[in-house]
């Protein structure tokens, strides 16, 4: 099978509904910002988790850029909703965490809870980009695995799925 080239995976990406469910307002406009100068028209943005799953039922986007720090409904929160097949919609939804805080346990806990990806703000545009790029280019099967319901684990993270991560103790 061909590898996409660079153009056709520009416009693969420039083709996507995105939603931004991001408690700043500030950051949503960066974020859209970015977007925009990826070329995608198709936007949505939620300022709560509690918002961001109406309109994850509304608009129906193609991927969700998530903050996981928000009030009324937090990023894992989220994540746990919309990881509910049967339950909820759209549970294979593509998910990108996009967060102010990279500790490795936080990252390691949104990918137990299966997001696609995870970007530690601030974030360029290439590096939105990039991610974007392959969850169109070479998306994850979706399976599920005692408990666990999202994309196939990365082998470097199958080991930290499998053991459940705590905060370090204050």
């Amino acid at each position: 099978m061909p590898t996409p080239t660079q153009k056709n995976v520009g416009k693969l990406i420039q083709s996507l509904s995105v939603l931004i469910v991001e408690d700043g307002v500030y950051m949503r406009k960066v974020i859209r910002n970015l977007l925009t100068t990826l070329g995608i028209k198709r936007v949505t943005e939620a300022a709560d988790g509690l918002q961001g799953l109406d309109a994850i039922r509304e608009t129906q986007p193609d991927v969700v850029l998530l903050d996981w720090e928000m009030p009324l409904l937090n990023g894992a929160e989220l994540v746990r909703i919309v990881r509910s097949p049967g339950v909820f919609p759209t549970p294979d939804l593509p998910i990108i965490v996009v967060s102010a805080h990279g500790e490795r346990w936080r990252v390691v806990e949104a990918m137990r809870l299966g997001v696609n990806d995870y970007l530690v703000k601030p974030v360029s545009a290439q590096s939105l980009q990039a991610r974007l790029g392959s969850i169109v280019t070479h998306p994850r099967r979706i399976v599920q695995l005692d408990g666990y319901y999202g994309p196939e684990p990365r082998r470097v993270l199958s080991a930290a799925i499998d053991r459940p991560t705590e905060p370090p103790a204050a």
